[in-house]
């Protein structure tokens, strides 16, 4: 299993989103409970921020990969949708 790194802003309505979904995704399937995810404030972190590359938040990364990065007008579906590939891809 590999760990995920989740860069988020308190104040995000996206980031929101993306909790809400992964909190939703763990409820439909449990073994998402098991993946280790690093949850990293961007305010809070900046010279860890320093080290990634991406522009908008949430950004999911799996080691030095970026599995997703969020984009204006974003719909939820999309979004749930996308933390379930990065979920998927750090069971695999």
């Amino acid at each position: 299993m590999k760990k995920v790194t989740w860069f988020y802003l308190e104040d995000c309505p996206y980031c929101k989103n993306a909790k809400k979904a992964l909190a939703e995704l763990k409820e439909e399937n449990p073994a998402y409970k098991d993946v280790e995810i690093d949850f990293i404030e961007e305010n809070a972190h900046p010279e860890i921020v320093d080290q990634y590359d991406y522009h908008a938040v949430p950004c999911l990364w799996i080691g030095g990969d970026k599995l997703y990065e969020a984009h204006l007008f974003e719909k939820y579906d999309e979004t749930k949708a996308n933390v379930k590939r990065v979920l998927d891809a750090a069971m695999n």
